[in-house]
């Protein structure tokens, strides 16, 4: 089948998204497969050694899957549909054989080790030495030394644990997208914002239930709640009827834990199978595969983290529990607070402490004014102009906007999709970035990267824009510095150009750089503009934001704590054989993160999405390694003068230069010196937080 009928099989520009159906699926999966195996059988018959007989023709393989699969798992994220699951799981075991047949080829690893050995590795670059190392490494934690039943055990395990991954992401959406509650009652949503109102009005109405009623209005309903996070997180904060607090809150921590969609069972089959595949490997647990493939390089390391970040924040955590507590208590809250009582009465303290809310900052952040700060922002730091070029791109959805990217010198180095609103039908929840077209340099010339920016953002309702809170305004800030490490790459090599080849646990370092930014005064000033009014935010505003960065910057750090310690616990020490359940270890960990003791019918591991179908198993602790590593990198522009226009642009420069171009291409310590000067200090993480001595 050619291009013209099927667009999964065309071999150059963007992917055809506005083509691309269930049906084409099948079809081109054998086509590429069978293109692949055809490369493969040459690559391995060959009989040079060099880099251009054994790396060059796997560039080939590679734009096959970009254009011919990735674009599936792509679509599945964001125009979810049960024909489309159905042809992707399908396809799925498929595709899983031919990459163990690609990473177990004894052939290719024994070409790797000769390289290695070869008179040519002093002639290889830097980026190429550790291309050929990592290589080696992932045919190693492929089973290429298993033989016989332990081969073929190993690799069913991966085609299973592929599957399992899937079923897991399936369910959690399923299970979010059932539950709604509708209210009727105006005398429910006194204290909701507009926002809120406007947005669940607008999900009553788009019910295909409510097609052919009366459509719902934010002043007089019917109000749709449902536990997608731009609906849960505000509802849990300003909704005053407690009773529906809790329903909402147990409908959350029991999501994909009963009923058909119940994750429980993938959970410890998912365990199970990844200890046994470490132990297939040689390893004791999960954590120690994991980990030999990581910054920290062991479990001790990332301990050690955790005790110092536990010990700074546990104490300091327990007494803003006491505070809001006592909050409560003062205007008529009795007893002790309860899980769904906790984020409404730090939110009634906030606004009391710092006398703004949520919601009177949302006008002043539209999605087109956050997005032009940040652009802006990205000229300043690194010399880049971003560009609209709608129309220029094919879609998925008409919520998606395409954008180029151009140097100092006006070239074109790089593009992105930005898909940002929340769409619960067939969208699944959070943010991400993720690779639509990797950098590399062929004989054809340059191709330049293509991101994909994802985020679930409160969408635009009526005549208003999208208005985002000042978490979504952070969101979009973290996604666009992931997006900055893959567009602004100058590697050559696909294999460490933006963030492949980049250590798990370093790979957030510029996400959460660029987070620091938005309470950057200038930045934030030019982005914080009244959509209606076109007034800058008020200086008092701004000053009470600053000031309520760090309230509750324990709370939220033991919470990060607890899930990297939760997820750790899982795959290091735990026998998913014992008699100790996974939700048991999850109690275990909670005894000495949490504050308030879990609810009995607790479910949050069959949400915990991170971990058992997003690839960060053994490697939650990540977010709190990088953020370390990010807190510090920013600590090199407060220390070279933020004011100081100048010294910014020359230490965003640095940046670039460093951590934002070089990738994979060397380790992430080496690149952290060469920018920073020394290895990171955990100091700058703490004194942002508010949880230094002094």
């Amino acid at each position: 089948m050619n291009s013209d009928a099927n667009p999964l099989l065309i071999k150059d520009g963007l992917p055809a998204y506005d083509r691309i159906l269930p049906e084409h699926i099948e079809s081109a999966v054998e086509t590429v497969l069978a293109r692949c195996r055809e490369v493969l059988s040459q690559v391995e018959q060959s009989t040079e050694t060099s880099w251009s007989a054994l790396l060059d023709p796997m560039e080939e393989v590679d734009r096959l899957f970009e254009y011919g699969w990735s674009p599936v798992g792509h679509l599945l994220s964001v125009a979810n549909s049960d024909p489309l699951r159905e042809a992707h799981d399908a396809a799925m075991p498929k595709i899983v054989e031919f990459s163990l047949q690609l990473r177990q080829s004894e052939a290719i690893y024994e070409k790797l080790l000769a390289l290695r050995e070869s008179s040519q590795w002093s002639g290889f670059s830097g980026a190429q030495q550790r291309i050929i190392t990592r290589m080696i490494q992932s045919a190693e934690l492929s089973g290429i030394s298993l033989e016989g039943s332990d081969r073929e055990r190993f690799n069913a395990i991966e085609q299973e644990l592929t599957q399992l991954s899937t079923d897991y992401s399936n369910n959690l959406l399923d299970a979010t997208k059932a539950f709604h509650l509708d209210l009727t009652d105006a005398s429910d949503v006194v204290g909701l914002p507009v926002s809120l109102r406007r947005m669940t009005a607008a999900a009553w109405s788009r019910a295909e239930e409510n097609k052919d009623k009366p459509a719902a209005t934010a002043e007089s309903g019917p109000w749709r709640i449902t536990l997608d996070h731009p609906c849960f997180g505000p509802f849990m904060e300003h909704c005053r009827n407690r009773t529906l607090r809790e329903t909402l809150y147990r409908a959350y921590i029991t999501r994909a834990g009963s009923g058909e969609t119940d994750n429980t069972p993938l959970i410890s089959q998912i365990l199970k199978l990844k200890k046994e595949q470490a132990t297939l490997l040689g390893f004791e647990c999960y954590a120690d595969l994991s980990l030999s493939r990581k910054m920290a390089g062991d479990v001790s390391a990332v301990q050690q983290m955790f005790d110092r970040l536990l010990e700074a924040s546990h104490e300091v955590a327990r007494l803003e529990l006491e505070e809001i507590t006592e909050h409560a208590q003062q205007n008529g809250h009795e007893g002790p607070l309860s899980h769904w009582d906790v984020a409404f009465w730090a939110e009634r303290l906030r606004e009391q402490r710092f006398a703004f809310t949520d919601e009177q900052l949302r006008p002043y952040f539209s999605l087109d004014r956050v997005l032009n700060g940040l652009f802006e922002l990205c000229h300043r730091l690194f010399g880049i102009t971003v560009k609209s070029a709608d129309g220029n791109a094919p879609i998925w959805h008409s919520d998606v906007r395409y954008y180029e990217v151009f140097d100092e010198s006006q070239r074109p180095i790089a593009g992105f999709y930005l898909d940002p609103y929340s769409r619960p039908k067939d969208k699944r929840g959070g943010a991400w970035m993720a690779d639509c077209i990797a950098r590399s340099v062929t004989p054809q010339g340059i191709r330049l990267p293509v991101a994909h920016l994802v985020c679930n953002s409160t969408p635009p309702s009526d005549d208003v824009p999208s208005l985002m809170t000042f978490r979504e305004v952070e969101t979009l800030f973290h996604e666009f510095g992931h997006g900055l490490q893959h567009m602004l790459t100058t590697v050559d090599f696909r294999d460490a150009a933006g963030i492949s080849g980049v250590e798990w646990d370093a790979v957030e370092l510029p996400s959460q750089f660029m987070e620091n930014w938005c309470l950057h005064r200038p930045t934030l000033m030019k982005m914080a503009i009244h959509y209606e009014t076109g007034e800058p935010l008020p200086e008092e505003l701004f000053e009470k934001l600053r000031q309520s960065k760090t309230y509750r910057a324990a709370t939220i750090m033991l919470r990060q704590l607890q899930l990297g310690m939760t997820d750790l616990a899982l795959h290091y020490g735990y026998d998913p054989h014992g008699s100790e359940s996974p939700f048991d270890v999850e109690r275990r960990v909670l005894s000495i993160t949490s504050l308030l003791p879990p609810l009995p019918e607790s479910r949050f591991l069959c949400s915990f999405q991170h971990i058992f179908a997003g690839g960060y198993s053994a490697g939650y602790y990540s977010y709190k390694w990088a953020e370390v590593l990010s807190a510090d990198a920013f600590g090199a522009f407060e220390d070279a003068g933020l004011d100081d226009e100048a010294i910014v642009a020359t230490t965003g420069r640095r940046f670039r230069d460093t951590i934002l171009a070089q990738g994979g291409s060397r380790h992430p310590m080496d690149i952290f010196r060469d920018f920073r000067g020394r290895e990171p200090d955990p100091h700058a993480l703490l004194r942002h937080c508010g949880l230094t001595k002094e």
